[in-house]
């Protein structure tokens, strides 16, 4: 079997990995290597508490299992919509377009859920009720959309997204997605995925893991840090660590 080499770069990152340390244990420094090696930068998704192996596989699972974003649409309608310049969330009425802006109204979902129990246009109903349905958005382009002068004489149909997560809703899937980026994800290092116990990993990141943390790899590396002199030391402990057991 070929030699493992260390490049340089990573080499200067698990100097000041294990100097960081007081006492650094062998497979959390094998696993800060892994981590550079792959540029790896695993992510937990908060909500269903599944950490996978960087952002772009977190997002392309969750599109294809549709919980990142759905198609819905908007009416904005010719009523006095109640959004300027300064309004940063809208409360949305589905079924006419009627707007109630958090700073143009007291209490703007008060409103609008008053607004949607009388709504002549609410023909839904549940137990005989109109429900009280209504839309939030805090996307600066969809606000834009109502905050026009221009009002059309019947309220016009609009396609937006909005967020499998929150309910929001944005002008954008991209929109969506950085929103999703912002506040459904957490950074996590390899040596936190593997010493954590409370989240699961995604299946094919766990067997991207396994792959990697086998006997051999690990002596490998061992034997490649034993040729560095800066890491004699730790190499050292960890091989008297193993025959002590």
């Amino acid at each position: 079997m070929a030699q493992l080499v260390i490049p340089a770069e990573i080499q200067h990152a698990l100097k000041e990995f294990v100097e960081h340390l007081r006492h650094p244990e062998l497979i959390a420094t094998y696993l800060f290597y892994i981590e550079k090696k792959y540029t790896l930068k695993p992510v937990l998704f908060v909500r269903d508490r599944i950490v996978f192996k960087g952002l772009p596989e977190a997002i392309k699972q969750l599109e294809s299992e549709d919980k990142l974003w759905r198609e819905t649409e908007i009416k904005i309608g010719h009523t006095s919509a109640s959004v300027n310049d300064e309004t940063s969330k809208i409360y949305i009425c589905p079924y006419t377009g009627k707007v109630f802006g958090n700073n143009t109204h007291p209490n703007p979902q008060d409103a609008i859920y008053e607004w949607v129990s009388k709504c002549p246009e609410n023909t839904e109903r549940i137990g005989g009720l109109r429900p009280k349905r209504f839309f939030i958005s805090e996307d600066p382009e969809v606000i834009k959309a109502y905050a026009s002068k221009f009002r059309p004489k019947t309220p016009i149909t609009k396609v937006v997204f909005s967020s499998a997560l929150s309910g929001k809703l944005f002008h954008s899937k991209e929109s969506v997605i950085e929103d999703f980026k912002a506040h459904y994800v957490k950074n996590l290092s390899l040596v936190e995925v593997m010493q954590q116990q409370r989240y699961q990993i995604e299946p094919s990141f766990m067997a991207f893991i396994e792959e990697q943390l086998t006997e051999d790899n690990i002596a490998a590396f061992v034997e490649s840090l034993s040729q560095l002199p800066d890491f004699t030391p730790y190499v050292e402990r960890w091989i008297g660590d193993v025959e002590a057991e």
